[in-house]
């Protein structure tokens, strides 16, 4: 019968593949448990939106599947996201882990589209997710979230409670203002209202708060990245070359801020026909591969010109969860696990500093 170091010595030879971590030394095996020559492995990934359930539990099979007198190895998952550090320089938002920034060069590129999807894919992993609509002067968040199972309200002290999207917290200026109404405020105002977003704002503890920017390298960036721990940055772009210019500057502006880019999506990348499924070039190909090599940062993927994204942000409800089942539906729920995974390499910990202690049992 396998022993518990012996177990112990196995797992601590499988990695998770995002972190480059073994299992043992981060902390994420939750349970050991041997009965007759049954071996059952709990592992606690570092978010439920992990891609690499599958090559981590066939890792641990083989590894485990080795050891004398096991005949049989169960491997089932938990998750418990890692956030982020709390620096007593910016304690802001105390109980979001995470903090992903969605921006844009330009305008037009489907920011909006790409943040409420990316929302989406996560919250159908069962992360708590909330979106800020950072879009002051054009919030799109409102439509394409469609109509809440609660509104968002403000209280006698200004305290705000978001609404609530597809079980997923969300506010917007859009809330408070009259449909068609225009915004006109110069960036002192904006600054003080994103202020209230973050500060007036009962939040709760969140696993991922996507902030959907408004385009370009503004006031509202900048109030941003001075208001809030931003954990990363996700950035948007079209294939043509007037979109990837300003991609261009808006990555200068998140270095100059020291906000780390976890990466580019490539959105309207060529249009599908959904009746034949004939993949056509609407802009030239691969600008955005063409940026993400140049910049050193990783492509997170090519989301296609369908008509099916329109309608569903038209109608409410994002295409991941209108159409789970669908190749865009697909691509984003690709996204979503690598940001998460990015997000999890950005808060591990030193390798060795015993992160968190695993919880062994065992059991003849």
């Amino acid at each position: 019968m396998a022993t518990v170091d012996e177990i112990r010595a196995a797992l601590g030879g499988v990695q998770d593949p995002a972190l480059k971590l073994d299992l043992i030394s981060a902390g994420m095996v939750s349970s050991v448990a041997i009965d007759g020559g049954r071996a059952a492995i709990g592992v606690e990934l570092t978010t439920p939106a992990c891609p690499s359930k599958a090559a981590i539990a066939a890792a641990i099979e083989l590894a485990i599947g080795k050891l004398d007198g096991v005949s049989a190895v169960d491997v089932s998952f938990s998750a418990q996201v890692w956030g982020r550090p709390n620096h007593p320089s910016n304690p802001r938002l105390p109980g979001v882990k995470n903090i992903i920034a969605v921006a844009a060069g330009k305008g037009g590129v489907g920011k909006s589209t790409v943040s409420t999807n990316l929302a989406a894919a996560l919250a159908r992993t069962g992360a708590a997710v909330g979106i800020l609509d950072a879009d002051v002067y054009g919030p799109s968040i409102p439509q394409m979230m469609g109509t809440p199972t609660r509104k968002a309200a403000a209280d006698a002290n200004n305290k705000i409670t978001p609404a609530i999207h597809h079980g997923m917290r969300v506010v917007s200026i859009g809330f408070f203002v009259e449909r068609g109404g225009a915004v006109i405020w110069r960036g002192p105002m904006v600054h003080k209202l994103l202020q209230q977003f973050i500060e007036d704002v009962q939040w709760g503890e969140l696993d991922y708060l996507i902030v959907d920017l408004p385009p370009g390298t503004g006031d509202a960036q900048l109030s941003l990245s001075q208001l809030l721990p931003i954990t990363g940055a996700v950035m948007v772009t079209s294939p043509q070359e007037v979109s990837i210019i300003d991609v261009e500057k808006a990555l200068g502006m998140w270095q100059r801020v020291e906000v780390p880019v976890l990466g580019l999506i490539e959105n309207m990348s060529g249009f599908v026909c959904p009746s034949c499924g004939h993949h056509e070039e609407i802009f030239l190909r691969g600008g955005g591969h063409r940026l993400a090599e140049r910049a050193g940062i990783p492509f997170l993927g090519e989301v296609p010109l369908q008509p099916a994204i329109s309608r569903a942000g038209d109608e409410g409800t994002p295409l991941v969860l209108s159409d789970p089942g669908s190749k865009v539906a697909e691509i984003f729920v690709g996204i979503a696990g690598a940001v998460a995974c990015a997000l999890s390499v950005r808060n591990a910990p030193t390798p060795g500093a015993g992160v968190r202690s695993s919880k062994l049992t065992l059991i003849r």
